[in-house]
């Protein structure tokens, strides 16, 4: 009906007209551009509109009421308080915050008291407003706010361009070091297609080679993260802060996120892995974790580094035990699994599941410094490693690795690295060694490790950092490691009487006989046995030495040549 009623009385009445002015159209026309200017432009004309702001409010506020002026100071010491408590704003930004809010709560004070058109007030209010334009205007940050909003223009178009058609902003938000933006892709496109597209991007929006990042969103497959840095924040060295964990417990700091954020990772019940190439910084992660671990009243150290302890040497006075040879790394790791068969048994008969590291029951640490160089000198020693991993973690018995050369045969077959619940990748020399470090596809997903151009510079991939996001590690130097293992080298604890006693041997100041390492490769050799090379540079003994003692051995039926050449304990 009503439809009906509404037909009819369209038909008996005709259209309403308006009638303009002659000129209204270009008036119209004139205010809507001049309107599209202001919004345009509004950043460049915020000190303008803050002016005419504070004199409208103390014109208003003095014909009002004049009496409220003793209200305004203690108002604006709040807001100039607050906004020193800004978490993402430099110093310098939070100065001129400081200083413009206490200035224009200081005229609006006396305005309101006085009349805002009381000499000097208007030309106190007109060089103030220049003055503090100045910085405004020049600020970098607010620079690139207007840069991003003509991006946000101008992306329905770049998208074409650079092969990533139909896709969207969302938002966008300018930080310290540049500005990000969430981005929603096309029905269709992935993740990956924006990854592969990373070039064109930057050419689309006038970059240096390297200013954008692209993240995954873990929500959704069709979103993910753009990051365009302006400027690269970690081009130069970050020094280290010192150690900051007390108990192994405690996430380590080992550098920071392009956007500033602290990298954390737990070593406990964690094996880490560090790979890289020469020059990659991989020292100084090593370093920082020991630093760290060295301030821990609830950790026990070991270390391996057959390059005659180089790198861990500096560090003895924390290292409960240090190995520099093949045997001595050998022994050391047969006595960890000892350990850990004695933790096993004693858990089992107290029904607990896992280890908790205190001062008195101490987790272990064995750190290998290259472990390609173990796995080609001592090969016997490989089993042992890998048993650590696979057991160790319930048992606070865990491995820290470091490797430049992060290759199949390197890692024992990947068996070891398979176990690593920690990665820390640095620079590659190769596009593949990134999945042999990180994981089958990461090269893919966007963890470039191939293009980090800076020592330190890195990717983790752990429990809490599963983005392809760039960070850098501390700078330590030889002074920090050197104070650091002075400060804490009389604190270090000692293992648990069930550890300690589970090994064969006194810790420190025992000889091991050349026979004895023999017979422990021997007994530790993989399937395939030993080579005799391999012996001879174990034990450091001569070739008929070593044949005298296998074909004696071999006698009684202790040892077995398993192929020419190759020997191994009779485990029958």
């Amino acid at each position: 009906m009503r439809r009906a009623h509404s037909r009819r009385w369209r038909r008996s009445h005709s259209d309403p007209i308006v009638v303009f002015p002659d000129r209204s159209p270009f008036i119209a026309l004139a205010l809507a551009a001049l309107g599209k200017a202001l919004f345009r432009y509004r950043s460049e004309l915020a000190p303008l509109a803050v002016m005419v702001g504070l004199y409208v409010t103390a014109l208003v506020a003095h014909h009002r009421d004049p009496g409220v002026w003793p209200w305004l100071p203690a108002i604006t010491v709040v807001t100039a308080t607050l906004s020193l408590w800004h978490p993402r704003r430099r110093s310098e930004e939070k100065a001129y915050a400081f200083a413009a809010v206490m200035a224009a709560g200081a005229w609006l004070t006396t305005a309101t008291a006085y009349g805002p058109n009381t000499t000097p007030l208007p030309t106190l209010l007109l060089v103030a407003t220049a003055v503090g334009a100045i910085p405004w205007w020049t600020h970098r940050r607010r620079r690139a706010r207007v840069r991003v909003d003509r991006t946000i223009r101008a992306w329905p178009g770049m998208s074409e361009r650079v092969g990533l058609a139909g896709s969207k902003i969302q938002s966008a938000v300018v930080d310290a070091w540049g500005w990000r933006a969430s981005m929603v892709l096309r029905p269709g496109q992935t993740v990956a297609d924006a990854v592969a597209q990373v070039p064109a991007i930057e050419s689309g929006l006038g970059t240096r080679p390297g200013a954008v990042r692209v993240e995954a969103d873990p929500a959704h497959a069709g979103r993910f993260v753009m990051r365009v840095l302006a400027a690269d924040p970690h081009a130069t060295a970050i020094l280290w802060p010192g150690p900051q964990s007390t108990s192994v417990a405690d996430p380590i700091d080992i550098g920071v996120f392009e956007d500033a954020e602290h990298v954390r990772i737990s070593v406990l019940r964690r094996h880490v892995l560090i790979g890289g190439t020469t020059d990659s910084g991989k020292s100084g992660v090593l370093n920082g974790l020991l630093g760290n671990l060295a301030a821990c009243r609830d950790v026990v150290l070991w270390g391996i580094d057959l390059k005659g302890g180089m790198e861990l040497r500096p560090w003895a006075s924390c290292l409960d035990r240090l190995a520099t040879t093949p045997a001595e790394a050998a022994a050391l790791l047969e006595d960890a699994n000892r350990i850990l068969d004695a933790r096993a048994h004693a858990l089992g008969r107290d029904a607990s599941r896992v280890w908790e590291p205190t001062a008195q029951r101490p987790a272990l640490i064995v750190v290998i410094d290259e472990y390609a160089e173990l796995t080609d000198t001592a090969p016997a020693a490989v089993d042992p490693a890998e048993s650590i991993a696979r057991r160790g973690r319930a048992l606070a018995v865990t491995l820290l690795v470091a490797t430049q050369r992060p290759t199949q045969k390197a890692m024992g077959g990947g068996a070891l690295r398979s176990q690593m619940g920690t990665r820390i990748c640095l620079r590659v020399r190769e596009r593949r060694d990134v999945d042999l470090i990180l994981d089958r596809g990461m090269l893919a997903a966007g963890w470039h490790a191939h293009t980090l151009d800076a020592p330190g510079k890195f990717y983790v991939l752990a429990d809490g950092h599963t983005r392809p996001r760039r960070a850098r590690a501390y700078l330590v130097t030889d002074n920090d490691v050197r104070r650091t293992a002075a400060q804490h080298a009389n604190s270090r604890p000692s293992l648990d009487a069930l550890s300690t006693n589970s090994a064969d041997e006194v810790l420190e100041g025992t000889v091991i006989t050349p026979e004895e390492t023999l017979w422990r490769a021997l007994t530790t050799a993989p399937a395939a046995g030993c080579s005799v090379p391999d012996l001879i540079q174990l034990t450091g003994m001569k070739r008929t030495w070593i044949y005298d003692r296998l074909h004696a051995w071999a006698r009684t039926g202790r040892a077995v040549q398993v192929s020419r050449g190759r020997w191994r304990a009779n485990r029958d």
